[in-house]
């Protein structure tokens, strides 16, 4: 079995979504789940593009031990400086460098002549091996750039130094086929590539990015980038927990296999749908909700009979789980602690005591509290900022269909002063919305919103994402309740919440804060 690598951009190319925003905080989360899941490489951000993301990916590379931290880079020496700044802490540092190839990029973005584009190439990489002990260069738009001249600048920057070489399809053009040959023909063509490791990085926007990566594999590459739930800008990444459980199932046709935890696919999944306010559509390999659902009645009928008749894919083997333990108001601490480390969380007595307070308010609203539920209490509890601007002490809405919507909220700020507004609204939404901009104080302009149940039922936890801009701030927000517009205000405060931070301290203090 050949062994290969995947490398996570779930924090960098993934948080390029749109709508996408992680604070400090829950990228470090992230990380540290993307480490227990087993991932070779974790791209932890663009330290370059800001203070903010220079000191988040420093504090992932000083926190995560087993997995090794990168940064990307632009083939400039200003970023190079930068990435090396953010990760001469790590275990194992490693640059990821890139500089585009194609003719189109080479005319319209880099104005450079083919000379000039292996000239910057080479020179970047060279200055990157004096800091760092692994370098992977890659060719961005690699897939539109003529063979021959793809194949001159990976031997020329194989012998600067580099020791992984990335073959993206930038854009998410090409087809398995024709991935698969421009690894064959690298191989073919390129003096020293038998001595280093070959990447590829695939999107989605024809719906091939797995597929090409499975080719890739085919044909020679050690290693595959993408993201959890396949997210990332555009149409996505290639989803890393598809290529690693199809690389498992169909052993005997790649003979290759991955170092991913496969048990810990499913909680990875949740909670970077949860952090990035992204669901996970229900048809989605994998980790959807019906991925292991069976309605036909033939397909029942086998299944019950001998599971692989439908199932080629067990719900145990990544992690879904199917534990009928049931908590409710009369479950004790030590239940509560024992169900928790079942389902894999590793958790402090004090994280535990505040949960628990958590998990009995709770259950005076809800009959039996679900694994979904506990999930949701555990990410609010472990990601939350102690920092608030606002905090919401009461909301009251008035609703009829033959009235106008009326919200009165009541919210303590930072100095506990009493806030206290009331408005209307076309809906009980935006009566709430209109009521806490009053109580703000600032045009606050709401780009996104979006709900979600965390779970089936009546009494099912209502979780709503928001994106919201105030000035040149941007940020996102999540809310969590058994109620929809409860839910709604907390997403609303949580996003504010987010804005005041940016907006009062500097990157520096903002991200520390953030990590406390």
């Amino acid at each position: 079995m050949r062994k290969i690598n995947l490398f996570d951009t779930t924090l960098r190319d993934g948080e390029q979504s749109p709508g996408v925003n992680l604070n400090v905080k829950e990228k470090l989360e992230i990380a540290k789940q993307l480490e227990k899941l087993g991932m070779d490489v974790i791209e932890a951000g663009f330290p370059a593009t800001s203070k903010g993301d220079l000191l988040a990916v420093q504090e992932i590379a000083k926190t995560v031990k087993n997995s090794s931290v990168t940064g990307l880079a632009r083939s400039v020496k200003g970023d190079i400086d930068a990435a090396w700044e953010a990760l001469k802490y790590a275990e194992e540092p490693r640059l990821h460098v890139f500089l585009a190839t194609s003719p189109i990029h080479r005319e319209y973005k880099l104005k450079k002549t083919k000379d000039q584009v292996i000239s910057t190439a080479v020179d970047s990489v060279k200055y990157a091996a004096q800091f760092f002990p692994i370098i992977q260069w890659s060719a961005e738009d690699a897939c539109r750039t003529e063979l021959p001249y793809l194949a001159e600048i990976v031997e020329q920057v194989i012998e600067a130094g580099a020791h992984v070489i990335n073959i993206p399809d930038t854009v998410g053009y090409i087809t398995p086929k024709e991935y698969g040959e421009i690894f064959t023909y690298l191989r073919e063509n390129v003096k020293g590539i038998d001595n280093i490791i070959l990447s590829a990085h695939c999107h989605d926007d024809l719906g091939m990015a797995v597929a090409n990566s499975l080719s890739a594999i085919e044909h020679g590459a050690g290693q595959i980038e993408g993201t959890i739930n396949g997210i990332g800008e555009r149409a996505g990444n290639a989803a890393l927990e598809e290529v690693a459980v199809a690389l498992h199932i169909r052993s005997d046709y790649y003979k290759a296999k991955t170092g991913l935890y496969l048990k810990e696919t499913k909680r990875s999944s949740d909670l970077i749908s949860n952090l990035t306010g992204m669901a996970v559509p229900g048809n989605k390999a994998v980790v959807g909700k019906n991925a292991f659902a069976h309605e036909s009645g033939i397909h029942q009928d086998g299944v019950l009979k001998e599971k692989t008749t439908y199932e080629i894919i067990s719900p145990d083997l990544v992690g879904v789980s199917t534990n009928s333990m049931v908590l409710g108001k009369h479950s004790g601490r030590h239940a509560f602690k024992n169900r928790l480390q079942e389902l894999g969380y590793e958790i402090s007595d004090e994280e535990v005591n505040k949960l628990f307070v958590a998990f009995k308010e709770l259950t005076e609203k809800k009959k039996e509290i679900s694994d979904d539920d506990l999930k949701a209490l555990l990410i609010e509890e472990k990601v939350s900022s102690k920092e608030a601007a606002y905090e919401l002490k009461s909301l009251q809405v008035q609703y009829g269909t033959a009235q106008i919507p009326t919200a009165t909220i009541t919210l303590t700020n930072a100095d506990n002063e009493i806030i206290q507004e009331a408005a209307t609204g076309a809906g009980s939404v935006e009566a709430i919305y209109n009521t806490l901009e009053r109580c703000i104080g600032q045009t606050i302009n709401l780009v996104d919103y979006r709900i979600q149940s965390n779970s089936g039922g009546r009494d099912a936890l209502a979780q709503v994402y928001v994106k919201m801009q105030i000035g040149e701030h941007e940020a996102s927000g999540r809310g969590m309740a058994q109620d929809v517009l409860e839910a709604s205000a907390k997403a609303y405060i949580n996003a504010v919440n987010r804005i005041a931070l940016l907006s009062e301290m500097p990157n520096e203090l903002l991200e520390a804060s953030l990590l406390k």
